[in-house]
């Protein structure tokens, strides 16, 4: 065998965007002198159609990439040669070309979505003589029509930096899409998510090269899933992305649920478990808050209820409950079943797009903030008070595996502040949440994308609002995506840079590694910040402070 070569942490040769220093601050710097609370505002980036724009991040704050689409994946295949792009074209369009049924003017990009960054020992990679390191960044991917898996190895040189890990399940069977994702200490798995329509639901992997994939959604169900997070009793609590029917001017109907899988094995989900849907009980009526059909009696179903006014503004918290939907000890088929319809069925309550969520450190898992997006378009005739501009919310329970609870809207949107999607706790009291508008409310509003930070103490009811402190910028391959897609023809690829895959945790992978266990020292003992800027160029970036 040939000498060992040992990994390196070296850089990745990409261009950084400009970061930082000089930039005019807008008001609401944090009221701190240290940490998260210490950072300051920036300016939204102007949405501006063919021209390019660099990132801004609060001064106190720098950016690396750690990986980019361009990248060649150590082991690229003809299928998948690159980070963020498949084999079916050039990786800028060629001007030779023209976008036809069966032509690609462009290859398609496969956007990494949530970010998993974990320390393990004893993994490898495609060359037997590396020495892999222990710090990785795992994500699956979406778009493109093909999913699959990437490790991004962060002691390595560029050559062994991005592995690929799996394109395809143990039963031979496509990987479909993957939004969500976490790292499970018990069952020693990656749980992904997809919300890839009748094919959504939830798949287990393993993390090293040759990851054996197996969708379990004979337990969780198929739905719209995005979100997917384990509390310290083993359950997984998953968060739907289902878009409802539009009604009225660009309002759709609340069609989106949240889960929780209380499983009988945590060590092993095959096992089985109870699927269970979150119910608010309405405080108008006593009667739970339950989906409603756009029919003749209600030709805008739920969209403009009282109910879901009161799930939208400031208010009183509701009293909520766990309905179990499903329950693999009453059916013993072993195959997938709808959990949106079973969820409908009894009457768990509906929101606008859930897509994220996450435990509060430092409460035990009582505290459990998630967002709804929304419906991502100024017109909307839900957006004032309807929750047309996405809400926070805050779930509180006695423990984790608590059946009662009480929610409450901890921030309600508003057009600078919408489309909230990925979620990450900087430290005991602040949360990032962070922006997937998309390019018809870019063009709208005139700015991209944005990423917040809230204050859990604060009272956002007043006017007071987050500290901007990433405003997402278009790349030069985005822009060029933008203005294919807006020209027509087919083209497969999006223009919008998306936020996503936001990012804290020191990579522990035991149970006291699980989010929302330990308090982030966010910078300080192993503490790391990723975030993934979708689309275009698809970089993953990692955060640091600026002087670092």
């Amino acid at each position: 065998m040939a000498k060992k070569r040992r990994g390196t942490a070296v850089a990745v040769a990409v261009a950084t965007s400009v970061v930082g220093a000089g930039l005019a601050l807008s008001p609401g710097s944090a009221d701190a002198s240290s940490g998260a609370a210490a950072w300051s505002s920036v300016q939204a980036v102007t949405d501006v159609r063919g021209v390019t724009a660099p990132n801004l991040l609060s001064p106190q704050l720098a950016q690396h990439p750690v990986a980019q689409g361009s990248l060649k994946l150590e082991n690229a295949t003809d299928q998948v040669p690159y980070y963020g792009y498949l084999g079916d074209g050039t990786l800028l369009p060629d001007p030779a070309l023209t976008q036809t049924q069966g032509v690609k003017v462009e290859a398609s990009k496969t956007e990494p979505d949530k970010n998993t960054y974990l320390r393990l020992t004893g993994l490898h990679g495609a060359d037997a003589s590396y020495a892999y390191g222990t710090h990785f960044l795992f994500q699956g991917h979406e778009g493109g029509g093909t999913g699959y898996i990437t490790r991004i190895n962060l002691d390595a040189d560029p050559a062994h930096r991005v592995t690929l890990l799996a394109t395809r399940q143990t039963d031979g069977t496509a990987i479909p899409a993957i939004d969500g994702a976490t790292w499970d200490p018990w069952a020693k798995r990656l749980l992904l998510t997809s919300e890839s329509g009748s094919n959504g639901g939830v798949l287990q992997a393993t993390p090293d090269i040759g990851s054996k994939v197996q969708d379990i959604s004979f337990v969780t169900g198929r739905a719209g899933y995005e979100g997917i997070q384990n509390d310290s009793d083993g359950n997984v609590w998953m968060i739907e992305d289902t878009g409802g029917t539009t009604v009225a001017t660009k309002a759709k109907v609340p069609s989106s649920f949240v889960y929780r899988l209380v499983p009988y094995d945590k060590r092993d989900l095959t096992k089985g478990g109870r699927l269970q849907a979150l119910q608010v009980t309405s405080r108008r009526s006593g009667s739970p808050i339950a989906y409603q059909n756009v029919d003749a009696e209600h030709p805008t179903g739920g969209a403009f209820t009282d109910d879901q006014k009161d799930l939208s503004t400031y208010g009183p918290s509701l009293r909520t409950r766990w309905v179990t939907i499903h329950d693999t000890k009453s059916d013993t088929s072993g195959k997938a079943f709808d959990a949106n319809a079973l969820a409908k069925a009894a009457a768990a309550t509906p929101f606008k797009r859930p897509e994220n969520g996450q435990f509060r450190p430092g409460t035990d898992f009582r505290e459990f903030y998630f967002d709804a997006t929304g419906d991502t378009n100024t017109a909307s005739t839900a957006n004032a008070e309807h929750g047309g501009w996405g809400t926070l919310y805050k779930l509180t329970q006695r423990d984790p595996s608590s059946d009662e609870g009480r929610l409450s809207v901890f921030y309600a949107g508003d057009k600078a502040h919408t489309g909230l999607d990925n979620v990450t706790f900087l430290d005991r009291t602040h949360v990032a949440f962070v922006e997937d508008a998309g390019d018809t409310l870019h063009a709208q509003r005139g700015a991209l994308d944005s990423g917040f930070v809230f204050d859990t103490r604060a009272d956002y009811a007043h006017g007071r609002q987050p500290v901007r402190f990433l405003g997402e910028g278009r790349d030069p391959s985005a822009t060029l995506d933008n203005m294919l897609a807006s020209a027509g023809g087919g083209f497969q690829n999006d223009g919008d840079n998306e936020i996503t895959g936001i990012h804290v945790s020191d990579g522990d992978p035991s149970a006291r590694g699980l989010l929302g266990a330990r308090v982030p020292s966010l910078f300080r003992d192993g503490w790391r910040m990723f975030w993934t800027q979708q689309h275009g160029d698809n970089t993953t970036w990692e955060i640091t402070p600026a002087d670092r």
